[in-house]
């Protein structure tokens, strides 16, 4: 059997996860990944700002409702603070429509990124916003240095944009978690998966 370890509440196989201190955090990068092509000439898609807290928050609340608090990837949120500088949020027509976090975390000893919540406004969506976030959130985070970034997710969407579902029983959440829902995604050729 293999040897599991803590990260934060979550066991994970071989590795732990755990917060960051603010001495590990990174500098803004430069963002470019392209609108959707039927994006809507009034959408604006840019780094989260403090201005956008309360707007990202009731984003996440209408889109999740309370029911978020209790899901397993909230208890690594818990006590955690986002990285700003990897987060992204959308405009259209000066209303946020949309909002994606990374969180630090530890595999181990290697420094990783919990993606989540990624969060669209019900009238934004089908247009490819909810990819393109997360795109812009994970180049932002390779170009920062993030070799790996995991959440718990829809395999359909997330396949698609490069994450790979673990392997059943490799990570064990606190709390209950489908594990085919267990995803992660190598920003840097060569990166170990979790």
């Amino acid at each position: 059997m293999p040897q599991q370890r803590r990260l934060g509440d979550v066991a994970v196989r071989r590795l732990r996860l755990s917060s960051w201190t603010d001495s590990e955090r990174v500098r803004r990068p430069d963002h470019d990944t392209p609108l959707p092509e039927d994006a809507s000439p009034l959408l604006t898609v840019a780094p989260e700002r403090a201005a956008d807290d309360a707007e990202a928050l009731a984003l996440i609340d209408r889109v999740f409702g309370p029911g978020r608090y209790a899901k397993s990837a909230e208890r690594l949120r818990e006590g955690n603070g986002f990285l700003r500088e990897l987060c992204f949020v959308a405009r259209e027509s000066g209303v946020l429509v949309g909002a994606v976090r990374l969180w630090p975390v530890k595999i181990g000893e290697r420094p990783a990124l919990l993606l989540g919540p990624i969060a669209v406004d019900p009238d934004a969506r089908n247009r490819g916003l909810g990819a393109t976030l997360v795109e812009r959130a994970c180049q932002a985070a390779a170009r920062s240095g993030h070799a790996v970034v995991v959440l718990v997710g829809d395999p359909p969407f997330f396949r698609r944009l490069g994450f790979e579902v673990l392997a059943p029983g490799s990570v064990v959440l606190p709390g209950p978690a489908d594990p085919r829902r267990i995803l992660a995604r190598a920003l840097t050729p060569g990166a170990p998966a979790p």
